[in-house]
């Protein structure tokens, strides 16, 4: 079995991967205090409510947006695996062109989703991914990742709303019967749910306009399952993208036992 560990600035995914394929993922808070002892202990439970011992895990991969998380889980895993794991970072083989001003400030997220998405669906691919951020990234027809653009994330944007008004409540993440909404809480709904899709539905405009051509689009990350039925471009929604990548990564960069 390999292990397959993304830590965003939200959650952390846990992924096990057996005879190639994803049997089971786990989502975990993201906690910036835990040490490597907390995370290894956490972890173990969740492989243990899962039915999977330690010693089934034969290699692992990691990737992080959490720099000072990183050695913590290096060290919880290779406590609970006896070796550290294999991380996604500038040198490592990962069969996309990165044509950008600066490779080595690619995000880790952005670059595993596009190796994902260029592996498993046409190229040229748009890969929207709604986490703390929203990112929107190409894959050009030549299978190299030209870029892509950062904006605030759907509960970042919606947080801060919240904090800075006095009168608006939390709402749940749902689209309301209507765009033009008639009470507060819709009218949030509204704004959140088919704003965002509205805005992403601009941006693969421009992207597509870029690229010269239509291209595929999925969509990944915590809220893109709500968000992405509300878009008028056609989007696939594939939530396990990111670990999916790290394990075509893995594969790319097997190391001997």
């Amino acid at each position: 079995m390999i292990l397959a560990i993304d830590i965003g600035n939200s959650n952390i995914v846990l992924g096990i991967f057996k005879d190639d394929k994803l049997s089971f993922v786990s989502r975990l808070s993201t906690d910036f205090r835990k040490t490597s002892d907390e995370l290894a202990a956490m972890i173990c439970q969740v492989l243990s409510l899962k039915g999977v011992a330690p010693a089934d895990i034969v290699d692992s991969i990691l990737s992080t947006v959490v720099p000072s998380l990183l050695q913590p889980m290096e060290s919880a895993i290779e406590t609970i695996t006896g070796r550290k794991p294999l991380l996604v970072a500038p040198g490592i083989k990962t069969g996309l062109n990165v044509k950008i001003d600066n490779p080595s400030q690619l995000g880790s997220d952005m670059l595993t989703d596009c190796v994902a998405a260029s592996n498993l669906y046409p190229k040229p691919v748009i890969v929207l991914d709604l986490g703390t951020a929203t990112t929107v990234s190409a894959v050009d027809k030549d299978n190299n990742f030209i870029g892509g653009a950062i904006m605030p994330g759907v509960m970042t944007g919606l947080n801060a709303l919240i904090e800075r008004t006095a009168q608006l409540p939390q709402i749940a993440i749902e689209a309301p019967k209507h765009a033009i909404s008639t009470n507060t809480n819709d009218s949030m709904q509204s704004g959140i749910v088919f704003g965002t899709a509205a805005m992403l539905d601009g941006m693969i405009e421009r992207f597509e306009e870029e690229l010269g051509c239509e291209a595929f689009v999925v969509a990944t990350g915590g809220l893109s399952g709500e968000i992405s039925k509300h878009t008028r471009k056609k989007v696939v929604h594939n939530p396990n993208l990111l670990i999916e990548g790290l394990y075509i990564i893995y594969k790319k960069n097997v190391r001997k036992a």
